[in-house]
């Protein structure tokens, strides 16, 4: 597999889940995002130390290693080399949770199948493990919505970043139209956003999600990022500027 494949796929299995989103014609298609924000968990095969050598092989290169203990996290910050959208490789620590909830996930990764866990595609096959049921989901979004949110999407793609300056329009214009197609502000907590960004998250509508006892429940799935930088002559990218220095403990490689 080669870098644009995997980046295809990863769009894919994004709009797959979140179509409201996919139908939102803003932008040319040759105009790629800016920044792709992938979750996953610190237990084999989807912890980031075996993820991180499929994404070398597409020719990205670490740049950042950030802990982030308060969130219960860690970041790997990851650059293409070129106009590609850069890489945030989230981890979520599970033994940051309590003892029960860390255990119901647990319980529902060992239960994936060996097969599901091997190939290079590992962020874009979808939850390799059982869909658990309502209580439980409840039990670890209250624990931390991300380990509900791994819990019922498996690694995958959490939201995807747009650039409105290499758009060609002003972040204000973009989201006139996203406002205008239904999508409301929300709160993006997964991460921190530095100040020299215009940054603004939008959820994507609640989806049906059918719950292990058969039960159904509308569920809140990922979102959509625009990003402005505030000083325009900067000659970083976006996305190297996304985590506010002040607020993050850089780890040696």
């Amino acid at each position: 597999m080669q870098r644009d494949e995997f980046l295809q796929q990863l769009w894919l299995d994004y709009i797959h889940c979140h179509p409201d989103i996919g139908a939102l014609s803003l932008w040319p298609l040759e105009n790629r995002a800016e920044y792709c924000v992938l979750v996953t968990l610190n237990r084999p095969p989807y912890q980031a130390q075996r993820l991180l050598p499929a994404l070398y092989h597409f020719g990205y290169r670490r740049v950042g290693h950030h802990a982030m203990a308060d969130r219960g996290i860690l970041a790997n910050v990851l650059s293409p080399g070129n106009d590609d959208a850069w890489i945030v490789l989230i981890e979520l620590q599970l033994d940051t949770l309590t003892q029960v909830p860390r255990q119901h996930l647990e319980a529902l990764i060992n239960r994936s199948h060996p097969q599901d866990g091997q190939g290079q595609n590992l962020l874009s096959r979808g939850r390799p493990w059982p869909m658990p049921d309502w209580p439980t989901y409840q039990q670890l979004h209250e624990a931390h919505p991300l380990a509900a949110w791994l819990a019922i999407m498996g690694p995958r793609m959490h939201h995807v970043g747009f650039d409105c300056q290499r758009l060609g329009h002003d972040i204000a214009e973009y989201a006139d139209v996203i406002t205008e197609a239904g999508l409301k502000p929300g709160s993006q907590t997964l991460l921190p956003i530095s100040p020299l960004l215009d940054y603004r998250y939008y959820a994507c509508c609640t989806q049906r999600a059918v719950f292990a006892a058969g039960d159904e429940h509308r569920v809140t799935t990922g979102g959509l990022a625009l990003v402005q930088k505030r000083l325009s002559g900067t000659r970083e990218r976006a996305a190297e500027l996304l985590l506010p220095q002040h607020t993050r403990c850089e780890l040696s490689a």
